[in-house]
């Protein structure tokens, strides 16, 4: 992306998030969220729908173009004119969703703030009359036609605008979308909407605070995974998808890297109806196709992919949690190396990901650093059972403060099928790469921690550098490979920290005598300013003391004034 693209983005992010939170005081903030990114898919799939109808108009009178109406182009009248743009086909051969009238933004924007009981004219084709209920009700009526129009779209969409009683907010928020341009030379209206909705799934995050990290990741976390798994071509599985930040993370890798939208398929599972939703617009703001399942569901009980074995697979899991096992049978399959404890999911979580792994796949998941070491209830064994049968391929432990949700400390576990050479890898088995990146970030505001991109960059580049075995080199206090053996001594526990050891000390090169006469002359002066200092404050104080005509004084041991 240019540096101009960016910045119009940069901008519109301030812009849109700053206006946008003005109308907050209207909604319940539990309905805030919905009520936004509701009115920005829309806003995105009747651009998307006007900017093709634009090119069928412009083609049908273009002697050059497949869609040549003929050379009596120039006597199609205006109704006939508009049955032909009004063909369905011409937009869903192109992946674009039929919108029908209704949901039609310029007609959503025009009626707004009509007075509740007008009959409205729709024109779709034909024309039919509409009685207007309210902004609120004309939004579900809308969205449940465009979802009866596009069968993927069905369940999906959040049609509750009336039951959420925002018809005062609405107007304000549907003038807000209307007038910010969603154009730029360098950026597609797809990439700009696409963008937005990311952004604004960020900061509803932060403001959620725990509840926020049940559907977004932070995006320099999902860019570190993606860009040292660079999943290009197969099959992407996420088995707690949240919004679906590792999917458009991916694609956007693809496309960075000179492939094309297609080249992955998008397999994802979600428990929470209302972030199983959030996903699914997710990736239909972006044209991508993706199957998750035919409902929200647990995970554990009704995996909805029973037979999916994937190239990729990729989860930022509830960290620690409990109670997870209700209706889970003991000798479940899945359970190849331990029975996870009740009290806590990570391995369970793991172990469901292994299993779906193809023979030659690669996965990682964000855990609770207690993973790494954990002996109780079974833990230990398991992690036990996973090292000596070479699934570990590195292990990566994250600075403190990156999650809104949490402030556990966390690592990364990357396990691969197949340690051996292949695809330009060299042969790794028998041997693991622990990374610590606790000191890399820079905190982006009080609370929130954050990558930097050069940190990513060093990060993914080191596990690649490793993989191949081309300019790896073990660094102390950051990276080392290590041999099986080796982590055997440590009793099988995967704390990066215990191998790394520590950075490297630059050598002083200042002699010992001349740093003692140079400290010493410094504490002296420290010292010197330090009972001016006092002596400043006595007399300070003494003043006070007089002005005020203390009767009391707090500083017994005081001799400046009489109390």
């Amino acid at each position: 992306m240019s540096n101009d693209g960016q910045q119009y983005l940069n901008d519109l992010d301030k812009r849109l998030w700053s206006a946008a939170d003005r109308l907050r005081a209207n909604v319940n903030p539990g309905d805030y969220m919905h009520v936004v990114l509701g009115l920005v898919f829309l806003k995105y799939i009747s651009d998307a729908f006007k900017e093709r109808r634009a090119e069928l108009n412009k083609a049908f009178f273009d002697p050059a173009n497949d869609y040549y109406l003929g050379d009596d182009s120039r006597n199609v009248d205006a109704e006939m004119l508009e049955l032909e743009l009004e063909a369905r086909d011409y937009y869903t051969e192109k992946n674009v969703f039929w919108v029908p009238a209704l949901a039609r933004w310029d007609f959503i924007k025009d009626n707004a703030k009509v007075a509740a009981g007008t009959t409205l004219e729709v024109k779709n084709g034909k024309t039919y009359q509409y009685e207007f209920k309210g902004i609120g009700r004309l939004l579900d009526d809308a969205l449940d036609a465009v979802e009866k129009e596009n069968p993927r779209l069905k369940n999906v969409l959040d049609k509750d605008y009336a039951r959420k009683r925002v018809d005062e907010a609405l107007p304000g928020l549907i003038d807000l979308l209307s007038t910010v341009p969603f154009q730029h030379e360098s950026l597609k209206a797809k990439d700009i909407l696409g963008h937005v909705y990311e952004y604004f799934l960020g900061e509803f995050s932060i403001a959620a605070g725990k509840r926020g990290g049940e559907f977004y990741t932070p995006k320099s976390i999902v860019s570190l995974i993606v860009g040292m798994l660079e999943p290009f071509q197969g099959r992407v599985y996420d088995p707690c998808c949240g919004s679906g930040g590792f999917f458009v993370q991916s694609e956007r890798f693809v496309e960075e890297h000179g492939g094309r939208i297609g080249q992955l398929s998008v397999y994802g599972q979600e428990a929470n109806p209302t972030t199983w939703r959030l996903a699914s617009m997710n990736m239909a703001i972006r044209g991508m196709d993706f199957d998750f399942g035919k409902e929200p569901a647990s995970t554990y009980t009704r995996p909805q992919h029973p037979d999916l074995r994937a190239d990729f697979i990729m989860a930022n899991p509830p960290f620690n949690m409990k109670d997870w096992n209700e209706g889970v049978k003991q000798d479940d399959v899945r359970w190849k190396y331990g029975v996870p404890p009740a009290g806590n999911a990570n391995f369970a979580w793991m172990q469901h990901m292994i299993h779906h792994l193809a023979s030659n796949g690669s996965m990682a998941l964000l855990l609770a650093n207690g993973s790494m070491s954990s002996n109780t209830n079974n833990e230990g064994e398991i992690r036990k059972a996973l090292i000596e049968a070479d699934l570990i391929e590195c292990m990566v432990a994250l600075p403190g403060q990156l999650f809104t949700n949490t402030q556990i400390p966390a690592c990364i576990w990357f396990l691969a099928r197949n340690k051996g050479e292949r695809n330009g890898s060299r042969n790794r088995k028998g041997e693991t790469l622990f990374i610590d990146a606790r000191n890399l970030g820079f905190m982006k505001d009080r609370v929130l921690r954050d990558f930097k991109p050069e940190d990513i960059a060093n990060v993914a580049d080191t596990f690649h550098a490793w993989k191949k075995g081309a300019g790896h080199a073990d660094i102390a206090g950051f990276c080392k490979a290590v041999t099986l053996e080796e982590i055997r001594k440590h009793d099988h526990v995967l704390t990066p920290g215990r191998y790394v050891g520590a950075a490297a000390q630059e050598e002083d090169s200042e002699p010992f005598e001349e740093k003692m006469a140079r400290l010493t002359v410094t504490l002296g002066r420290q010292f010197a300013e330090g009972a001016r200092l006092e002596a400043e404050f006595a007399r300070t104080w003494r003043g006070w003391a007089m002005k005020s005509d203390v009767r009391t004084c707090a500083m017994t041991a005081c001799t400046s004034c009489t109390p």
